[in-house]
């Protein structure tokens, strides 16, 4: 193993891979990819659907497609698999465990692109019996890939996401077809007509305005669900099922920076940046789903190669240093990329920002510097887990001490 590359990146899903890429393509060949898991490709291995590839290879393809092609585009050397970071120190001194033992690595620079991972039935509060065929998204595609039976017939999908509706996809093709599936809110969390979708398609329902209370075992079979408790405006009802399958609710997987103060956003939970991939820690830059939930491959891969190409400015004396200014947000407003501006001599280029909303507000966004509004947006009508972008040529802001953006909400 390369134990003093010029660029570690941890982790080797679509970000990494892309990132790596772009390393070869500015020539900075001395990189080492690490990644956790047997094989590099990240979670579109275990996703069989051909929804992959249109924007980044403009075509379609399967997740273990997109996969392969990404780990295609990589020098395999520069890939150390089953590669687990488990301390990076203030000294920059990272420590990985591997096959063969514990080593230490020395790079100059850390891209983390560790994606993320879904909230297990403890996070999310759901009481109840403990029997089996209760698993999240990542497991059932897991299942799946491995080309192992799945031990139910009945189950009950909670969320609708993308991915909840992926994984009802993979179902039908099983010939599974779910109970119902819940939805705490009032409509579906992804983009177009879920709920037809779920009706024509998959043959199913879902039931807004239902939130899982309990998961119920089977009357003298603990090991067997029986039914799931749901509160709706109605009350509180069961619904019989065998099996139930958590969708969504992804966080970042930022366990990685958990030894290293400050470089967690408090709202998105995800590693702090600015608006050049920069962490708190210059040695130390972030890309793709590690910064937020869930986003598309192809969105994680350009950030990934966005990432690299910062660095890469950056090892070449180019680099965006300077004052590090927050960025606060106010309102309904559940996480902003970046969160802080890394301030420049000159005057600072066009800021792209992604946000994205902890409930539907209608309203319209204002940023302020040091109290003092420098750009509000027009009335706009915005959605949870939906992205948006917004571009801003600032002013000079030489002397702001902090920045804050609000989504006022109109009537």
């Amino acid at each position: 193993m390369n134990l003093t590359p010029d660029v570690l990146i941890v982790g080797g899903g679509p970000a990494g891979l892309a990132a790596a890429r772009q390393f070869a393509t500015r020539g900075i060949d001395n990189v080492l990819v690490v990644e956790r898991e047997a094989e590099a490709g990240g979670i579109p291995r275990f996703c069989p659907h051909p929804t992959f590839g249109v924007t980044d290879f403009f075509r379609p393809m399967s997740g273990p497609s997109y996969a392969a092609l990404w780990r295609q585009n990589v020098d395999p050397a520069k890939i150390a698999t089953s590669t687990t970071v488990t301390r990076i120190a203030r000294d920059g001194a990272v420590t990985v465990s591997t096959p063969e033992g514990e080593a230490v690595l020395l790079p100059r620079r850390v891209l983390i692109a560790t994606g993320i991972r879904e909230r297990s039935r403890a996070a999310r509060l759901v009481s109840g019996d403990r029997p089996r065929n209760v698993l999240t998204t990542g497991a059932l595609q897991r299942l799946i890939a491995e080309g192992r039976p799945l031990p139910f017939r009945r189950p009950v999908v909670v969320g609708s996401e993308m991915i909840a509706f992926s994984a009802a996809l993979s179902l039908r093709d099983h010939a599974i077809r779910p109970v119902a599936m819940l939805e705490a809110g009032e409509r579906t969390v992804s983009i177009g007509p879920g709920a037809l979708f779920a009706r024509t398609v998959l043959r199913t329902s879902v039931l807004f305005g239902h939130r899982l209370l309990a998961i119920n075992a089977a009357p003298g079979d603990a090991a067997a669900v029986d039914s799931v408790t749901v509160e709706s405006a109605s009350g509180r009802r069961d619904i019989g099922c065998d099996a139930v399958i958590f969708t969504g609710e992804f966080v970042p997987e930022t366990s990685v920076l958990s030894g290293l103060a400050g470089l967690v956003a408090p709202g998105s939970l995800g590693a702090a940046v600015d608006q050049s991939w920069r962490t708190p820690d210059a040695a130390i830059y972030a890309a793709g789903n590690v910064l937020r939930g869930v986003e598309t491959a192809a969105w994680s891969a350009r950030e990934g190669a966005a990432a690299a190409d910062a660095i890469a400015d950056d090892l070449g004396g180019l680099g965006r240093g300077g004052r590090r200014v927050p960025i606060d947000i106010a309102g309904p407003i559940r996480l902003l990329i970046p969160s802080a501006l890394s301030l420049p001599v000159g005057r600072l280029g066009p800021l792209q920002m992604q946000v994205r909303m902890a409930r539907s507000a209608t309203g319209h966004f204002s940023l302020s510097a040091d109290g003092t509004e420098i750009w509000r947006s027009g009335r706009l009508t915005l959605h949870p887990e939906r992205r948006h972008g917004l571009s801003r040529r600032l002013p000079p802001l030489d002397k702001v001490q902090k920045l804050t953006l609000c989504f006022i909400e109109e009537a």
